[in-house]
């Protein structure tokens, strides 16, 4: 297999067999702030509420970038934006909640990503025996722990790890991608050839 630059793939359209030119994205610069938002946003994520419990009442917000981490110890990360209000009261907590969100969340994403004050308003939550904020219908609950932090340009990447968990198999999670919420294909076929 032979690989090209891109500047070379260009010279030598066009490509594949019998499909004519294939697009070529268009160079942005990195700094444009704007187009590098779009281009992070054609990488589709599930969402996760991140909650706890602060003064007998339940603090959270959603967030997109959730990574698994690793398996021994059991480690996620979730990273948060430095001017957050939210996250300096979440990150004092014992115990965190997080609930990777169901299909059916997309009004519940909306919000936890609203008014501080009103998140919670029309939101169905409950408290594990540890005091994390979990929310009934996602796909996922997580019990974790803050590990590390670390400094990330414009935002904060939090290490956690994950002290329990309960999943529900059947269920779909809500997918975010390009601005909009999106679903799995449930067309049956497999990521892996047979």
């Amino acid at each position: 297999m032979m690989t090209m630059s891109i500047n070379e793939r260009r010279s030598h359209e066009p490509t594949g067999v019998g499909l004519g030119p294939e697009p070529q994205p268009t160079p942005v610069a990195p700094t444009d702030a704007q187009a590098l938002r779009e281009a992070f946003g054609r990488f589709p994520s599930g969402v996760i509420a991140v909650c706890g419990m602060v003064d007998d009442r339940p603090v959270g917000m959603a967030v997109s970038s959730f990574t698994s981490v690793s398996l021994a110890p059991p480690l996620v990360s979730v990273c948060m934006q430095t001017s957050s209000r939210t996250w300096p009261k979440l990150r004092e907590l014992p115990w965190l909640g997080l609930s990777v969100l169901g299909e059916q969340q997309g009004e519940v994403c909306r919000a936890l990503a609203g008014a501080e004050e009103t998140r919670f308003a029309d939101v169905h939550w409950e408290t594990t025996g540890e005091g994390a904020v979990v929310l009934p219908g996602a796909v996922t609950w997580y019990t974790c722990t803050l590990r590390a932090e670390l400094p990330a340009g414009d935002h904060t990447i939090a290490l956690l790890e994950i002290d329990r968990l309960w999943t529900l198999p059947s269920a779909e999670p809500l997918v975010f991608h390009g601005s909009r919420f999106r679903r799995l294909d449930d067309s049956g076929r497999s990521a892996v050839a047979a």
